[in-house]
């Protein structure tokens, strides 16, 4: 077998920068979410972690102008709820549009790739406006429903089902007597599984990430997101940034646990491509 490339020193080397360069920033969170609000301030920066992590959180969900815990729990409800929406849908709406054959398929798929080209701000009034008439503001349906399907997740979908979906295994499945619903769970979404692992990623990072459509409709400051009890800490004159940190040390560590559940899956789904390849 002959070797394409072959990576040397200075490719490790290039490597080893930047993935220190990646992590310090997250390393140099934790360090300050553990010592006190003077360690911003110290020349030459601390940079090994200190002893009042345990006193930090203590006080991060005793201050009752965050909620933080109350955030936390909202965050994990609306990015759960999000993520397995818009990857069943996704996956549904995906299969359907590239295996199936239906009238004014093309017209629709064209429809929901033009939704990806407005801008999200350009929704925020009028959506605004549907919860009011919902009475849905200060609730957590409000931002649960308008992200439960996503254009760039039936898009995402059906390009990957397009390939990894064989029309003769469909076809097999058919003259066995499965039903399309059967065909849906037993065919294809097994062999959309890394798709939709990324996909399930990428949806539940971005939606516990948002700030600008919860800071819009959940006004109530006792009922945010973890992303609103972050703005809450950082509010004021005086910034306590050992409460600040320790918060966004906090609010990190769920997206890091979901990249290590997923992160076989993604990798599995990136290894297939290479074979097929």
């Amino acid at each position: 077998m002959t070797r394409l490339w072959s990576a040397g020193r200075l490719t490790y080397l290039a490597l080893a920068v930047t993935a220190l360069m990646s992590i310090f920033p997250i390393y140099w969170m934790f360090v300050v979410a553990s010592r006190t609000s003077d360690a911003m301030g110290q020349v030459p920066p601390p940079l090994t972690p200190g002893g009042n992590l345990g006193a930090n959180i203590a006080r991060l969900f005793t201050n009752t102008d965050a909620y933080f815990l109350t955030g936390l729990v909202n965050s994990a409800i609306v990015a759960g709820t999000v993520t397995i929406s818009v990857v069943f849908f996704s996956t549904l709406a995906g299969f359907a549009f590239a295996k199936l054959r239906f009238r004014g398929r093309n017209a629709l798929l064209l429809v929901i790739v033009a939704t990806m080209m407005v801008p999200t701000q350009l929704g925020v009034i009028p959506l605004y406006l549907l919860m009011t008439k919902l009475n849905w503001n200060d609730r957590l349906p409000a931002v649960i429903v308008p992200a439960l399907v996503t254009g760039f997740g039936v898009f995402m979908m059906r390009q990957y089902a397009g390939q990894a979906v064989s029309t003769e295994l469909i076809e097999a499945a058919r003259m066995d007597g499965c039903n399309t619903a059967r065909i849906y769970w037993n065919v294809v979404l097994p062999a959309l599984r890394p798709a939709a692992a990324v996909l399930g990623l990428l949806t539940f990072m971005t939606t516990w990430n948002d700030f600008l459509w919860p800071y819009a409709v959940l006004n109530d400051p006792e009922n945010p997101t973890v992303q609103l009890s972050l703005r809450a800490l950082s509010d004021g004159y005086y910034q306590d940034m050992s409460q600040v940190f320790t918060g966004t040390a906090i609010a990190t560590l769920p997206l890091l646990l979901v990249f290590v559940a997923f992160g076989r899956q993604i990798i599995g789904g990136i290894m297939e491509g290479a074979v097929k390849a």
